[in-house]
Formats: C-alpha cells, structure tokens, sequence
C-alpha cells in the first residue's frame, strides 16, 4: 500500500490481526448474553476470525460455554468496570480506564485486532477512540458513516455524519466526502461512487454560505478522489438510486437517522394493525405472507446494524444499543470485512494527499519560493 511515497507492508503481526476482533461485551441494553450470541452468529460468516471479548471474565466464560462453535476462537479479558450510557464523554476520558469499552479500544491501539466493536455509549466511544487511537493526518473531525436502505443495485447508500459531531465546516465536509466515498469504494464494491451533499434543495443557489463553499471543495477534489460530484441533494433522495453517498454535518444526519428508524416502525405498527383489524384482512396477510417476508428481512434494521467512525487510526464500528444477537453479528461482521480488507490503510491514503495538499502553501512560503509549491492534488496516491 503506497501512502504518499511511502510504501507500507504488511507484516504477518498485521495479518494475524486483521483476523481479530475487539469486542466490548458489557455496553449494550440486553447485556452480554446478547453479545455472545451475536458473536456465535458472526463465527458462522467469518470462519478463521478469532474474537477478544471484553468485559466481566467470570460470567462471559460461562456465556461463551453455551455456543460450542466458540470453542477455541474466544479470548477473554477481563474488565471490572462499564461504561453506562448516562456516563459523560468527558468522565469517561478521564476515569474510563478498566472499563471493558476501554480495554476493547486499547486492544485495537496495541495492535492485537484489526477492528472493535462496542454497542456501547456512543458519545463515550468516540471520545475513548479518539484519546487512544487519535485521528488520521489530515482529520479534524472524525464521522460516523451508516448504511441507508436504498434503491440502489447494492441495496444501500452510506451516510455521514450520523452523529459523531454536531459541528463540520467546508473543510470537514470534504473530508467526509473523501472518507465516504472510499468506504463505499471498499464496503459496496463501487468503482466511482457518487457524492451528493444534503441541502435544502438541489438548486445550487439555495442553502448557507459554508454549504457552497463546501461545494466547490468537493467538486475540486473529485478527480483526485476518484467520486463523482452529483451536487446537492434534498431527502427525499437518501432512499434513492441517484446518489451513493450523502454527506452532511452529524446535527443533520442524526435528525434523519432517528426519524427514518421512528418512521419504519410506525408504518410497520400501522401494517400490523390493518392485517389484524378484521377476519378478512388476516387471511389476507396469511395469503401474502411470503411476500410480507421478503418485505420484513429487506427492512430489517438489524442487518444493516452498524455505524463505522471514520478518520481514526483504526477501525470502530459502534452497534445500536439496543441490539439483539442478530443486529450485534451483522456489526461484529462489517467489522471483520473491513478489517480483513485492509480499510483503514486504504482510507488513510485517500485522506493524507489532502491534508499534505493543503500545508504545501504554507511551508513552500516558510522555505521556498510560493511559485515552487506543488499543485493541489498531485501526487493522490494509488486508488482503493
């Protein structure tokens, strides 16, 4: 992997740990059992990944017993402490040390897995991942990227930010667009994926002033970035098959994150309802009940389980948390995907050409001529 002109190789330490996991076992709201349960699921999708499992020794060691298929592939360690969801970021930065959050995160530091998974506080983990594992040259403000049901051949579009920042100006916002688009590069397969930025409208003349300006720095990076700019985009297109990666600021992400997840389960509750209101409307759900299947497993939130903090020196993917085993294993799996596929090395790359692109000006007025400066964008790197 080339970064700049330096070359990385991977040495068999990196390969033996992309084929494991970190995995906080204590975050989540059905507890550990649920944990384990979806870590027994995700051993069946990833055959040869192993698993560190953080958290209470004594009674993981007996959750794990009960999933034979387990057997040889689970490391435990132990933390006596959890991060709950009312604890602050901010205490936990300070205090979260012997947490299972934080041993699973420092597990993904020292090199001993290739990605942690947590179900845990979100706030708190990200301020956990950010202390242990600090951002990627060129980062100022790391984003959480989610798939998004869509109209799509690949079944899904990826958005970002979803809540890992309410703030993010021009320059954040393209980083998000470099970012997302390397992630669905590697996630969904795609060779040039399409960027929409969320706005108000698709005019380019409506919304604020650091949407535009943000405009322009995407649609400049476009070619270096290898995406293609389709300019804004409203919300009405997040479903949609016009766009592959939408970028926002994580206040307006997280809004539309919540409200797509409030609506899928009222229209699931207002089905429920109508196929049960009457004899009739019960022999016609029966009689459409395989199709009704094929509706429920394609709007399934649980297997699409699975926010990925992106701009950190190593691979987090926080699982909802409320989650059972099976959201839990499709998280679990993401994770070991991305792991396995070298993601964060790759992400890395696509990043750190812009950020050397950006301090060229001003250490070429330190040293050298301003003439002498290299052109933004030369020099990108290789592609994913």
């Amino acid at each position: 992997m080339v970064l700049g002109s330096t070359t990385k190789v991977a040495t068999s330490a990196d390969v033996q740990a992309a084929n494991v996991i970190s995995v906080d076992a204590m975050g989540g709201d059905q507890g550990p059992a649920a944990v384990v349960a979806g870590l027994a699921l995700s051993a069946v999708a990833l055959p040869g990944m192993s698993f560190l499992l953080h958290g209470d020794a004594a009674q993981l060691t007996k959750l794990v017993a009960r999933h034979p298929g387990l057997a040889g592939h689970v490391t435990v360690r132990h933390a006596d402490r959890v991060v709950t969801m009312q604890d602050k970021p901010s205490q936990v930065m300070r205090h979260g040390m012997g947490t299972s959050m934080w041993s699973a995160i420092d597990a993904l530091r020292e090199g001993e897995a290739g990605a942690a998974v947590s179900c845990g506080n979100t706030g708190a983990l990200m301020a956990v991942s950010m202390i242990r594992l600090r951002k990627l040259p060129g980062v100022n403000r790391p984003a959480i990227a989610c798939y998004w049901p869509s109209r799509n051949p690949a079944g899904f579009n990826v958005m970002l930010d979803v809540g890992a920042d309410i703030k993010a100006d021009a320059e954040d916002l393209l980083q998000y667009a470099l970012m997302g688009a390397s992630y669905a590069r590697n996630s969904l397969k795609l060779a040039r994926p399409r960027v929409g930025l969320l706005n108000v409208g698709t005019e380019d003349h409506k919304g604020s002033a650091e949407l535009k300006l943000a405009q322009d720095k995407i649609i400049e990076a476009a070619g270096s970035g290898d995406y293609e700019y389709i300019g804004f985009v409203e919300g009405v297109d997040l479903p949609s098959a016009r766009v592959d990666v939408i970028v926002c600021d994580g206040f307006t992400g997280n809004i539309a994150l919540k409200t797509a997840e409030g609506t899928a389960r009222l229209i699931a509750d207002f089905m429920r309802d109508a196929f049960n209101a009457t004899w009739m409307s019960k022999l016609a759900a029966l009689m459409a009940l395989r199709a009704l299947d094929r509706l429920r497993k394609r709007m399934d939130p649980r297997q699409v389980n699975g926010g990925v903090f992106l701009g950190l020196n190593g691979t987090v993917v926080k699982s909802h948390g409320g989650s059972d085993a099976t959201g839990i294993s499709a998280a679990i799996t993401l994770a070991g995907q991305l792991a396995q596929s070298g993601f964060r090395d790759r992400l890395a790359a696509r990043v750190a050409p812009k950020a050397a692109a950006k301090d060229a000006p001003r250490i070429a007025t330190a040293t050298t001529p301003a003439h002498s400066a290299a052109p933004r964008g030369e020099g990108s790197g290789p592609t994913e």
